[in-house]
């Protein structure tokens, strides 16, 4: 099989590759991550993605524009209508590796977004699956989070960049925001204190 993996970093490529290897797929590493803020952290990343495929002697194709401004004016366009922004996230970088590979005679492309234990793993098999049917092309899927201690292990073993949030602005500042923190939190409770409202409302109804 010839498999396009999109690949969001160095590390979350360790453990899909060699899983993939094991059954006798080799993949071509794509690096196309317009989400990634700020520019260095993305020249970090990239730098990563060089130096696991170089160690690892792996195929690497790469997106090399950096292109935030298109990304943040989608991404908050999407998010003051009400939307999803991570989903838009999945969304793109999906779409972009479906129709690369199709376009370039892979027989079937895959993510190391599903080797992430922080991502939304079903909303992204749901959105891979319906853009390798608009392109034409197979979706390779296999659940990459079992090997999450094992990537980390050789990530560091390799002395690879480690990066300490998914790679947008936003994500970045719910990691550091203290103010954002609060306000999550105040929010959640909220919601429970509803959810609970309503279920004791149904009990005394029935």
């Amino acid at each position: 099989m010839k498999l396009l993996l999109h690949a969001c970093c160095g590390p979350c490529s360790c453990y899909p590759v060699k899983s993939l290897r094991e059954k006798g797929i080799e993949p071509t590493l794509y690096f196309f991550n317009p989400n990634i803020h700020p520019y260095m952290e993305w020249q970090r990343r990239l730098d990563a993605i060089k130096d696991y495929a170089n160690q690892a002697e792996v195929e690497l194709i790469i997106f090399e524009r950096y292109i935030i401004r298109d990304f943040l004016e989608k991404a908050i366009k999407i998010e003051n209508a009400g939307g999803n922004r991570c989903a838009f996230c999945y969304s793109w970088r999906l779409k972009e590796s479906a129709k690369f590979a199709a376009e370039n005679g892979y027989d079937a492309f895959s993510s190391t977004l599903f080797y992430s234990i922080y991502q939304d793993h079903n909303m992204m098999k749901k959105i891979a699956e319906y853009f390798a049917k608009q392109y034409g092309i197979d979706f390779y899927y296999e659940d990459f989070r079992i090997g999450w201690q094992a990537g980390i292990d050789e990530s560091i073993e390799r002395n690879l960049y480690r990066q300490p949030y998914c790679g947008c602005i936003f994500s970045e500042e719910e990691r550091y925001s203290k103010e954002l923190r609060k306000k999550r939190k105040k929010e959640n409770k909220a919601k429970k204190r509803a959810r609970l409202e309503a279920e004791r409302s149904t009990a005394v109804e029935s």
